[in-house]
């Protein structure tokens, strides 16, 4: 529904945005080491960026995280019993809000962050989840902060999907039986899940794989009929404090957590304002296990990043441009939210004769422009990334490089920035809003597999983006914006993954790309924009000796 009570941000037009922030040293110090960072983990065409030289998949760490000694709560699998219909979720009040209690928090959870299936191939077995994580590995917790839920105690809770149970990390002693009902849920990053395999890029990752769980949240909420906003205001230590990351003791020798950040779940109505909670009433329990009893790698420069990028107390938050006039998304989809959801994988081949429909293309990327409905009701920032198409085989689009800038003046910069010699020409039978426009008429196939690490499913999809992010200007003023940016793409890919599935397609995010290589092209110079995230959709084929079983078997 149209998010009519943003409470952390006020928007305001272009005319009317604030002059940028003035970095403090301390600010000029902490973007140089996140500019570094970032500059550092490039893939080149001669090296990629530095990681482990040899993996044992027998010795890869745990995915899930179990707190031992805390009480656990088995939640239902409700999942089931939303019969809202993918086309739904995007019709404000189309969706009846349900209750909040322990089925329905069930629900949300089972179709945002839990399980999707069980895979199996010869002796190996491995899960699927329904937020998706680069090379599945999963480095996103998440955290309740519950209060006046029917069926549950007040207090602080972790989420185990492989048992879809919540682990009660703290006990919020003495409530006040006057306020109101609330759930706030945050989310964290295991680093080393990452790590373990991508080695210094991998702080990149985890922060797309916070956009992609933002997503799953709001769409699965969405199917509740509900609302998700993000407490915007919280910085990165508060919340580590409110989530217990910042236990020494409960942490000890197991790996740490990142906080990322905290969203408030709406019923209805205007989201619940967040009170810390005094120490005093929380009583914690339970340790953390340990992942990964014999790491062979460190990876020094990920902390270092983790720190600069952390967002300082009562930070200033950048208001939002209003969104664009563009018409309401027209969706068909008449298939059920939850099955969608649930059927969500990441394709690992492409049919590369497969040509997709103009019709589909168009609504695909219309999805992703910043209206104020689900899902970019929960973003509450100006739109700063930008797709740049190579589309391969569309019905009635010529094959070649085209661009999505998703505001008018990113429109503009872009042009500015790019090569000169791009046409920027609308396509005739494209919808008059969609800001659609072709760069330059080629066959793009084998450039964009160079690009994205020489890897066929680039090539072979019907089309495929690169994800330029505004850089420069955010990062250099906040770096905690650093993560900020990824969260977006995250997202963006999250919307793109659905729609893709909805359309009887599939799509795969691509971590792996030469950086430089996709900015030379378009002729980009400097790091006024990055490139922070590719895609690619197309027809799948699926690997039939991998066998798919329930994610739950004790739930059928």
């Amino acid at each position: 529904m149209a998010n009519t009570t943003r409470s952390a941000e006020c928007l305001v037009s272009a005319k009317d945005r604030p002059e940028e922030i003035q970095p403090t040293a301390a600010t000029s110090r902490d973007a140089a080491i996140v500019v570094t960072y970032h500059e550092r983990t490039k893939h080149r065409l001669e090296r990629y960026a530095a990681g482990p030289e040899t993996l044992d998949w027998s010795a890869q760490p745990n995915p899930f995280r179990e707190f031992a000694g805390a009480r656990r709560t088995s939640l239902p699998h409700a999942a089931n019993r939303l019969d809202a219909s993918f086309a739904a979720l995007h019709t404000p009040g189309a969706v009846t809000p349900q209750p909040l209690g322990i089925d329905s928090l069930g629900a949300l959870l089972e179709l945002s962050l839990g399980l999707s299936a069980w895979k199996e191939y010869g002796p190996d077995r491995w899960a699927l989840r329904c937020n998706p994580s680069s090379g599945n590995l999963h480095p996103t917790e998440a955290y309740l902060i519950c209060r006046k839920i029917p069926g549950m105690d007040d207090g602080v809770y972790h989420y185990l999907s492989r048992d879809h149970v919540l682990e009660q990390r703290a006990r919020i002693e003495a409530p006040e039986h006057d306020a109101p009902a609330a759930l706030f849920i945050g989310l964290t990053s295991i680093m080393w899940r990452e790590a373990w395999k991508y080695g210094e890029r991998a702080f990149r990752y985890c922060q797309l794989d916070t956009g992609h769980a933002l997503g799953a949240l709001r769409y699965a909420a969405a199917a509740l009929g509900w609302t998700v906003h993000l407490v915007d205001r919280a910085s990165t230590r508060e919340l580590a404090d409110w989530l217990g990351l910042d236990r020494n003791a409960d942490f000890a020798g197991a790996e740490r957590e990142e906080a990322e950040l905290l969203v408030a779940i709406t019923t209805g109505g205007a989201p619940a304002r967040f009170e810390p909670i005094p120490a005093t009433r929380m009583q914690w329990s339970g340790q953390a296990n340990l992942l990964d009893p014999h790491p062979m790698y460190r990876w020094p420069v990920i902390d270092e990043a983790a720190q600069a990028s952390i967002k300082p107390p009562a930070a200033p938050i950048a208001t939002a441009l209003l969104p664009e006039h563009y018409p309401p998304l027209r969706h068909n989809e008449e298939t059920r939210a939850a099955n969608l959801f649930r059927q969500r994988r990441s394709a690992q081949r492409f049919d590369a004769k497969g040509v997709q429909d103009a019709g589909s293309f168009y609504r695909l990327l219309d999805a992703l422009l910043p209206r104020p409905v689900m899902p970019w009701d929960v973003w509450n920032f100006a739109p700063r990334v930008h797709p740049i198409l190579f589309v391969h085989r569309v019905e009635g689009l010529a094959p070649g490089l085209y661009a999505l800038p998703r505001t008018e003046a990113a429109r503009l910069q872009l042009q500015a920035a790019m090569r000169a010699d791009f046409t920027w020409t609308k396509q005739p039978d494209c919808p008059a809003h969609l800001p659609l426009f072709r760069l330059a008429e080629a066959q793009c196939g084998k450039l964009a597999r160079t690009i994205s690490c020489r890897q066929a499913i680039a090539a072979d999809g019907t089309f495929a983006l690169a994800m330029l992010a505004e850089f420069d200007t955010p990062v250099r003023a906040e770096p905690w914006r650093y993560r900020q940016l990824h969260w977006e793409a995250g997202l963006l890919g999250q919307v793109l993954y659905l729609e893709a599935e909805a359309a009887g397609l599939r799509g795969t995010g691509i971590g792996c790309f030469f950086d430089d290589v996709c900015h030379e092209l378009l002729g980009l110079q400097g790091t006024a924009f990055q490139s922070l995230y590719h895609f690619t959709v197309g027809f799948p084929l699926v690997d039939e000796r991998i066998a798919s079983l329930p994610p739950y078997p004790q739930s059928n």
